[in-house]
């Protein structure tokens, strides 16, 4: 971790002293949020692994005036077809408990007419979350560890899924100052993986914020 980011995850930490409990869950998800928000690259790993490809991830903060959690919109793209993404979503990010959080996963309708939106100052701004529609099963449970890392993943077999064949899909992500490693897997109804990265998740390197 750079030594930037070390020192802002101690100060957050020694600010919480004496602080409300509502006062510490608001400086974790926002912490949680700006880790997320960003630009990021799997070009890295693609180089030193062919059998991964360049992704590109989009996150960028949308709705800042909702009191019902943080809101990002997501884009991932490969490299060599930046303005055709092959997934895009949007994730509504909440407080449970002390430490532990959960993004939970929308769909767009028609989503290629928003390609690219990541870019604009204020992105869906013509949306609002009930135009969206959820993906039952598929919200990622994330939990604060040490070194202000945030992990955790899907449950179950409760995400559905029918890419190439599959019944179920699977989502293990790891959050830190320095990226994102996300490692997302579909499985038929027998439980062999039909899609996905098999030795390991991607990791996406930040690139900007």
């Amino acid at each position: 971790m750079p030594i930037k980011n070390f020192i802002l995850t101690a100060l957050l930490i020694f600010s919480t002293a004496g602080t409300s409990f509502s006062q510490i869950k608001s400086i974790d998800i926002d912490a949680l949020v700006s880790m997320m928000e960003g630009s990021f690259s799997s070009g890295e790993q693609s180089k030193n692994d062919s059998d991964y490809f360049d992704i590109r991830l989009e996150m960028k903060r949308i709705w800042p005036e909702r009191t019902d959690g943080k809101w990002l919109y997501v884009e991932q793209a490969v490299a060599s077809s930046l303005d055709k993404p092959y997934r895009q979503r949007v994730y509504q990010v909440k407080s449970t408990y002390e430490g532990r959080f959960e993004s939970i996963v929308y769909t767009i309708n028609d989503p290629l007419r928003f390609a690219g939106v990541w870019k604009e100052e204020d992105p869906l701004s013509e949306l609002t979350p009930d135009s969206l529609t959820l993906r039952n099963g598929c919200t990622v449970t994330l939990t604060l560890m040490e070194k202000g890392v945030y992990e955790g993943g899907t449950e179950g077999d409760y995400c559905e899924s029918d890419l190439r064949g599959a019944r179920y899909a699977t989502s293990e992500v790891k959050i830190t100052g320095d990226g994102i490693i996300s490692w997302d897997r579909g499985f038929d109804a027998e439980g062999n993986q039909v899609w996905g990265a098999e030795k390991g998740g991607y990791v996406f390197l930040r690139v900007k914020n």
